[in-house]
């Protein structure tokens, strides 16, 4: 099949799709948007675009996108088979519905949820198809569900079993700040080790309880921290039920995980020995929880949530 992936990949994981997809003996072209960096031509422009974003729900930034995006399309040989589009909600609309000129079939996919990113809503009568990470926005606007995939059961694994960390998380600075600290008072009276790590642009770094950075960390060397590390701590945003790729990263790596998101139980993998569920409010972080080697999954649901599932189930089914 001619495959062409369009996405963000300011993370760099959506780059383990089209490897897949490659192994598999597809032809893909993956269209990396971040790349393709907006400059205002002035300080009219920008000023500008701030009208367009308050009044007109449009930004220049976002149409940029979407003319980069057709200009290689324009250069593909064939007709694509499916053209699967992530973060679509960064693209303008009009560019989306373009895209179908070059394709059998235009997919987009959300990990990100409509609570937080209202401009999806926006884009999703854009694509054939849509599937979404977040089981209410499935419920509520007829989109398809399918989770986050698992990017590191390739990865080398810790085979001596000695590690630097307890519990290891990294994520940005947002308004789940209090409960990471929440958590971290917990770890720190039973003398659990812990290394927590945030992203932000403004904070000047730190070594303290939490160490903070102002540039994004290569994911080669997350999963360096992340291999180094025990169990890994995983805290949903407000109003996202979700499974982030914490959850897919101790999958992969068959380690413990310690989450606030309680919906996880309604998945097929759950395991309590695995899996502790805390409250966010009040975390309670049992000792023994550590003691307990991880259980391995059947082989069978393992594979839905891998990367080849993962594709299986988006791209290519018929």
């Amino acid at each position: 099949m001619n495959i062409t992936l369009i996405s963000l990949d300011n993370w760099g994981l959506n780059t383990n799709i089209a490897s897949t997809l490659e192994k598999q003996g597809h032809t893909v072209k993956h269209i990396d948007f971040n790349v393709f960096k907006y400059k205002y031509p002035s300080v009219l422009h920008k000023a500008y675009n701030f009208i367009l974003k308050a009044f007109f729900k449009t930004n220049l930034k976002h149409l940029h996108y979407g003319k980069e995006i057709i200009k290689q399309l324009q250069e593909n040989k064939e007709i694509q088979d499916v053209i699967l589009t992530i973060k679509g909600d960064f693209i303008d609309p009009e560019s989306i519905v373009e895209f179908k000129k070059y394709t059998k079939k235009s997919v987009g996919f959300f990990n990100d949820n409509i609570y937080r990113c209202h401009k999806i809503k926006r884009v999703l009568h854009c694509f054939d198809e849509v599937y979404s990470f977040e089981k209410d926005d499935c419920e509520n606007f007829n989109l398809k569900f399918a989770p986050n995939w698992i990017y590191n059961k390739n990865l080398p694994l810790n085979e001596n079993n000695t590690f630097e960390f307890d519990v290891f998380n990294i994520s940005s600075i947002d308004k789940r700040l209090p409960i990471l600290e929440r958590i971290a008072a917990e770890l720190k009276s039973k003398e659990i080790n812990f290394k927590f790590i945030i992203y932000d642009k403004k904070h000047k770094p730190t070594d303290s309880t939490i160490t903070y950075i102002n540039k994004h960390m290569p994911l080669s060397e997350v999963n360096d921290y992340i291999n180094r590390s025990k169990v890994l701590l995983d805290i949903n945003r407000i109003g996202q039920i979700g499974l982030t790729f914490r959850v897919f990263e101790s999958l992969g790596l068959e380690k413990k995980l310690i989450t606030t998101n309680s919906d996880i139980k309604t998945y097929d993998f759950y395991n309590p020995n695995n899996i502790l569920i805390i409250d966010e409010k009040n975390p309670v972080i049992p000792v023994d929880f550590f003691e307990n080697e991880y259980e391995k999954i059947p082989d069978h649901i393992f594979y839905k949530y891998t990367l080849e599932g993962w594709v299986d189930n988006i791209i290519l089914k018929k």
